[in-house]
């Protein structure tokens, strides 16, 4: 029977090899009472050593071994259960209390720790694995493991952040949806008064991270609509403050326009083109070289302008490797987007066209393609025609009754009230 006084001699002495011996070999002939005695002391006395860590962490038996063992077989938190409604009069009234906490939470500081470790050794998803996995407590302020909502929130971002690294978009989601519950739930704002507290800085910071990490994970997800709408409200609700850099503010705005013009074609997209064409800092991204060819091709989607391929050079280049994916039909993201406002394009043009000659327009390797995409588009209601299959023609049939012409500008009158509103109330916060 290995002693709890045995750890503790190994852990100061940094006997690493009768530590591995004892999680190892040793481990299964314990009864579970026995491994969580061990467990917890293993925890509490090697952080409570000012030299086991980080020296501990360049044995791999100890960083693979020995710390996860540790911490697989910790005691349980527990509520005590609930007090019958019968018995509550008879009962003297009991505290709210926990059974079966390591000292001090020692594990969660211990997650952090290692948490850190993994983090500049680059194993992000291995240290999201370790830091979602702490016991957080948000009812009783007196456990060891009550965190307040930030701090909970903060964990899942962080974890959100790490699994992003290793493209590991489902996982992050799952993470991130977990902070916005919190954050909801708790009604997390900055403080209206503009006092700068410190507070207030950490609330305002993780807002950020957590409103960032979601737009990327939309990204990642292939969700480019809601992704650029993310991107765009980061790129303004902060402008009349000092939370974020002007620059930082640009690379959200780019990536506003890079996620809209990947985005499948609809009105809600034509709506956030609107919105980024009219921002004044449009002509700033020129001076970025990851987006100086944006504002051109926004203009001209914008403006249902037909893009050429040779225009989208220097836009391709720019993308990330999920946003070049290769779809279904043969057609990457890029393509299957530009091909799809061409058609809209090509229908402010034409009232009938060939599609021997719409093929050399869209780009497309032959009629039957052109005739594919546009039998989809009507289909889906993008665009309002009809298909000749006998004379191979496209006949576009006219839109924009009056009544349809009133409530888009009602529709635009609307949008762009909600923005004025919405840089106003900015303002008057920071």
């Amino acid at each position: 029977m290995v002693s709890p006084d045995a750890i503790e001699s190994a852990i100061q002495c940094s006997d690493y090899a009768t530590l591995t011996s004892v999680f190892s070999s040793q481990w299964p002939s314990l009864s579970g009472s026995d491994q969580r005695t061990l467990a917890s002391k293993f925890v509490t006395s090697s952080m409570a050593s000012p030299n086991f860590y980080p020296a501990a962490f360049k044995d791999s038996s100890i960083i693979d071994c020995v710390i996860p063992t540790a911490l697989k077989h910790l005691p349980t938190t527990v509520r005590p259960p609930p007090v019958p409604r019968s018995w509550r009069i008879a009962l003297p009234a009991r505290p709210h209390m926990f059974i079966d906490q390591v000292e001090n939470g020692a594990d969660n500081i211990l997650r952090q720790k290692i948490f850190d470790y993994l983090v500049e050794d680059g194993d992000y998803s291995t240290a999201a694995k370790v830091l979602g996995a702490m016991r957080m407590e948000d009812m009783d302020s007196t456990s060891v493991y009550y965190m307040s909502p930030v701090e909970r929130a903060d964990v899942y971002v962080k974890v959100g952040e790490c699994y992003l690294e290793d493209d590991m978009s489902v996982e992050a989601e799952g993470a991130i949806k977990q902070a916005g519950m919190i954050i909801e739930s708790s009604g997390m704002t900055m403080n209206s008064d503009g006092e700068k507290t410190e507070k207030d800085q950490t609330t305002v910071t993780l807002l950020l991270r957590y409103k960032s990490v979601y737009a990327r994970v939309l990204d990642s997800n292939r969700k480019f609509l809601a992704a650029a709408m993310r991107y765009h409200d980061l790129s303004t609700a902060y402008l009349h403050t000092d939370a974020i850099e002007p620059d930082d503010l640009l690379v959200m705005l780019g990536k506003a326009i890079t996620c809209a013009i990947l985005s499948p074609n609809s009105a809600q997209r034509q709506r956030t083109l609107g919105l980024v064409y009219k921002d004044e800092r449009l002509s700033q991204l020129d001076a970025i070289p990851e987006f100086q060819s944006h504002s051109t091709i926004l203009t001209q989607m914008f403006l249902n302008r037909i893009v050429r391929k040779e225009d989208l050079k220097h836009f391709e280049a720019s993308l990330a490797d999920h946003q070049k994916a290769l779809m279904g039909d043969g057609l990457t993201i890029v393509e299957r987007g530009v091909l799809e406002h061409n058609m809209v394009a090509v229908s402010h043009l034409y009232s009938s066209v060939f599609f021997t000659r719409l093929s050399e327009i869209l780009g497309v390797v032959d009629a039957e393609k052109a005739e594919k995409t546009a039998l989809k588009m009507i289909a889906d209601g993008n665009i309002s025609g009809s298909i000749d299959e006998v004379e191979g023609v496209l006949r576009f049939h006219p839109t924009g009754s009056k009544e349809e012409s009133s409530l888009l500008h009602w529709d635009e009158t609307i949008t762009s009230f909600c923005t004025q509103l919405n840089k106003v109330t900015d303002a008057v916060r920071a």
